[in-house]
């Protein structure tokens, strides 16, 4: 019984790798972000010269929304593959990141929903600099959306401080 119990286990422990595609794709979708940045990068291009200063603004905030997005799949990737994975050996790499092999699931929660706010605020500034066109319902929707966002990423802050999570440095 111990060695189908074993085998079973290793099969388990195997299975993980059925994720790594997961991660490609993501790989893959930065890869299509850098598209859609070149392309709105090409479209703010002339409005630079002809646009009023709304049109730029929101041009660049759609670009810095593009690269949040990036970053937060980024640390998917490299956190999550880590994690459930494999370990990334890159040696001592000097360009390898600070946090890559530090982030534990709650880490990446934290920084998950982290981003997730910070796109959330790019959004609605957007929406803000483009008030006009909005009615005051989808304002409200949008301020609503965004408050969720903050009160969420402040749970889940306070219930990894009472859980006791230890981040990496942490003494005890």
């Amino acid at each position: 019984m111990k060695r189908y119990e074993h085998a079973l286990e290793r099969l388990l422990f195997t299975s993980r790798w059925l994720l790594a595609p997961f991660y490609v794709g993501l790989a893959a979708a930065i890869v299509l972000l850098l598209i859609k940045f070149a392309k709105e990068f090409m479209n703010l291009l002339p409005l630079t010269f002809t646009g009023e200063g709304s049109q730029v603004l929101l041009g660049v905030l759609t670009l810095v929304d593009i690269v949040l997005v990036a970053n937060l799949l980024l640390i998917i990737i490299f956190a999550g593959y880590e994690n459930f994975v494999s370990k990334i050996h890159t040696e001592d790499h000097e360009d390898r990141p600070d946090w890559m092999g530090h982030v534990g699931f709650s880490d990446l929660k934290i920084k998950l929903i982290g981003s997730i706010v910070a796109i959330s605020g790019i959004e609605l500034l957007k929406a803000f600099v483009n008030m006009e066109s909005l009615t005051n319902e989808q304002m409200a929707w949008k301020v609503g959306i965004h408050i969720t966002f903050v009160f969420s990423g402040v749970m889940f802050a306070v219930m990894d401080r009472l859980g006791g999570h230890k981040h990496p440095g942490e003494g005890g």
